[in-house]
This record gives C-alpha cells, sequence and structure tokens, in this order.
C-alpha cells in the first residue's frame, strides 16, 4: 500500500480485531453454553463479565509495559497468554472453568487494546490520528458484522468449543502478523523504564486532568452501553422475537453497521468542524435518540424493526464519538501515551463491567429493560460531556 500510515492502521486494526472477536463471536453460542454446562443465563453471561473485568484491568500492565519495552514485546506476550486461554477455554468441562479461562482470555486480550493506541500516538497527532484510529475502526467495526456470522456458521457444524478452536486459529495468525509485519515504533532512547514513582504520579496527572477523565468517560459510558447490549441481546433476539442464531448475528450486524458507516467520517467532520464540536453534537444524537427509543419500548412500542432502527441511529452517532474521544485524550500527553491509553482503557473497560453489574439485576432479557438501559448509559455519556467539553455547554445556551 502506498500509504504507509493507512498499513500500519490496517495492521493495528486487524490485531485489534481480535479481542471483539472474541466477544461477538461467542455472542450466539450462549444458550448453548448455559444448557451444555447446566447453568443458568446469569451464569453464562459471567464468562462476558470475566473477560471485561479482566481485559480491562490487565491494560494498566502493558501500558507500562510498552513504554519500558517498545510496543512490539508486550503484543507478543498478551498473545501468547490470550492463545493459551483459548485453547483453555476450548476444553473448559464446567462453567468454573470456562470463567477463568475467559479471565485469561481478557489478560492477554488486552494488549492489544492498550498498545495499538499507543502505536498511533507515536506516528501521529490530531486528525491525522483521528483518521489512522477511523482505519482501525473499519476493521474492528466489520468484526461485530462478521464475527457473529462466523459463530452461528461454526454452531451450524459444530458447537461452542469450536468456537474457540477458531480463535486459537486467529491469535497464531495474530502473532505471526506481530512478528513479521509491524514494526517497533518506539525508539529506544524514548522508553521509560517501570518505576512506580514515575507511574504514580502519571497516574495522578491524568486522573486529575479534568479534559483527560471527562474524554475518557465519554468513552466508557459509551462503550457501556455496548456491553450492556452484549450481555443480553442474544437472550432478547432469540427467546423475545425468536430468532435463529443466524437471524440474531444478522440483527447484531445492523448495530456494528452504523457504528462502522459513521465512524469513516469522524476524521473528516474533525477537520471541517473540529474534534470538540464533532464530539458535542454526536453525544448529543446518541443520547436523544437512545432516550426516544427507551420511552417508545416501555411505552409497548417494542418492535424488532423499530428497536433495530432506533439502535442503528444511536450507534452511527457513537460511532463520530469514540474515536475522536481516543485521539482527544491521548494528544496531550505524548510523554505518557502508552500510560494514558492503559489507563483510559482500564476505566473505560471498568465503567462498562460497572454498569453490567448496576443495570444486571433489572434485566429480564426483553427489550423493555435492555433500552432503558443503553439510554442511562448514553445519558451518563452526555453528562460526562457536559461537564468536561466547553464546546457542548456552549451549545446548551
Amino acid at each position: 500500500m502506498r500509504d504507509p500510515l493507512f498499513r500500519m492502521a490496517l495492521i493495528l486494526g486487524l490485531l485489534s480485531a481480535v479481542g471483539p472477536f472474541a466477544i461477538d463471536m461467542y455472542l450466539p453460542a450462549l444458550p448453548q453454553v448455559a444448557a451444555d454446562l447446566s447453568t443458568t443465563e446469569a451464569g453464562a453471561a459471567l464468562t462476558l463479565t470475566s473477560y471485561f473485568i479482566v481485559f480491562g484491568v490487565a491494560q494498566m500492565i502493558y501500558g507500562p509495559l510498552a513504554d519500558a519495552m517498545g510496543r512490539r514485546v508486550p503484543l507478543l506476550i498478551g498473545l501468547a497468554i490470550f492463545l493459551a486461554a483459548t485453547v483453555g477455554a476450548s476444553l473448559a468441562p464446567d462453567i468454573d472453568t470456562l470463567i477463568a479461562a475467559r479471565a485469561l482470555q481478557g489478560l492477554g486480550a488486552a494488549t492489544l487494546m492498550a498498545v495499538p493506541r499507543a502505536v498511533i500516538r507515536d506516528l501521529a497527532t490530531g486528525p491525522e490520528a483521528a483518521r489512522m484510529m477511523a482505519a482501525i475502526m473499519i476493521v474492528i467495526s466489520v468484526s461485530p458484522m462478521l464475527a457473529p456470522l462466523t459463530g452461528s456458521l461454526v454452531l451450524a457444524w459444530g458447537g461452542w468449543r469450536e468456537i474457540f478452536a477458531v480463535l486459537a486459529v486467529a491469535a497464531l495468525a495474530s502473532l505471526c502478523l506481530v512478528l513479521f509485519a509491524l514494526p517497533e515504533t518506539l525508539a529506544p532512547g524514548l522508553r521509560q523504564p517501570i518505576r512506580l514513582r514515575v507511574m504514580a504520579a502519571g497516574a495522578r496527572r491524568l486522573l486529575t486532568d479534568r479534559r483527560f477523565m471527562g474524554l475518557t468517560m465519554i468513552g466508557g459510558f459509551g462503550m457501556a452501553s455496548f456491553f450492556v447490549f452484549l450481555a443480553t441481546a442474544s437472550f432478547v433476539y432469540t427467546r423475545q422475537y425468536g430468532l435463529s442464531p443466524t437471524g440474531f448475528s444478522l440483527a447484531f450486524a445492523v448495530n456494528a453497521i452504523g457504528f462502522f458507516t459513521a465512524s469513516q467520517f469522524a476524521a473528516r467532520l474533525a477537520l471541517r468542524f473540529g474534534m470538540e464540536r464533532v464530539i458535542a453534537l454526536a453525544i448529543t444524537g446518541f443520547a436523544g435518540i437512545a432516550v426516544a427509543l427507551a420511552v417508545l419500548v416501555v411505552a409497548g412500542l417494542d418492535a424488532l424493526a423499530l428497536v433495530m432502527a432506533g439502535l442503528f441511529l444511536a450507534n452511527a452517532c457513537l460511532g463520530l464519538v469514540l474515536p475522536t474521544a481516543m485521539v482527544m485524550s491521548l494528544d496531550p500527553h505524548p510523554d505518557i501515551a502508552g500510560l494514558a491509553s492503559s489507563l483510559g482503557g482500564t476505566i473505560q473497560m471498568l465503567t462498562g463491567g460497572a454498569m453490567i453489574a448496576l443495570t444486571g439485576p433489572f434485566l429480564d432479557n426483553t427489550a423493555a429493560t435492555m433500552v432503558p438501559a443503553i439510554a442511562l448509559c448514553a445519558l451518563l455519556a452526555w453528562v460526562a460531556a457536559a461537564a468536561s467539553l466547553p464546546r457542548l455547554r456552549v451549545l446548551m445556551r
């Protein structure tokens, strides 16, 4: 490819897609897992929760490692852990073993969230970085369309264990990609040894940075809306609406299409209108659409077509928000980009896990509870934006 930045973004996107594939490809199998391992729906959902929590916390490990050792070594370590855990998941004899294997998967996959964002910060800033992030989003956004369909195809001839076998092959291919196609982007002279005091100072600097925290929480609550959907959608679509695993996969893909399509305009709109204005308008659209959909669904207008259309539009707005917020949060901190990326990722994933835990007792695997939970996440994302972005406060006047 003639554009080296796009080539790098494509490589990073392929690596970053492994983590989402480990989530989305597995979704059609959740009812089968519950039946096969003699557990409840809540027990099956814990295999997602354990992945998310460890995935979030472990990013705090890989960020400093990436600043100290360069970008490639942490990627290789994480992928090796992910590969071993995936093999273990495919052989799990009971739900407790599967939950543990999924947690270990999250430990390995965390490197694929923390390190690629730091690589982008090594290579570009501002709208150019947003363009790279959007290119990565092409691959990441396609994965929610392809992963459930791939999972349903695997279920057609095998079972949920075979899904993990396919993921193991993907992990092995990713290892080869890092070894043979990804150059090191952090020069030795720019690397920072792991010092707890320095890390604590960097973390304190980030945690007290109102703009960094605001942008991080915008992404955190935005991602939390995804997590709520992931934890409940397979049961809602197959039980309330009677869809098959393949039908669920196609319905699930509609969300990804909205997110994917909009994310490709993020950099172009940021260049024309400014990144902060794009976030301010898009987060307002996300919250407004999600709340309106929740009101309609609670009022009894919960037809599948309406739910899918509303979520499509909401996620289209979110597709403009997430890549732009990620870039804006890292831009002011080039000297600790790895730490900023990992701390931001950890906060976002823990926020998502916390929202699943808080809304879980109220979810009954129907659209009447799933959609309001998503709307709550959207409202909280808007509040974070209103508290931290001057542009949104100006628009509100």
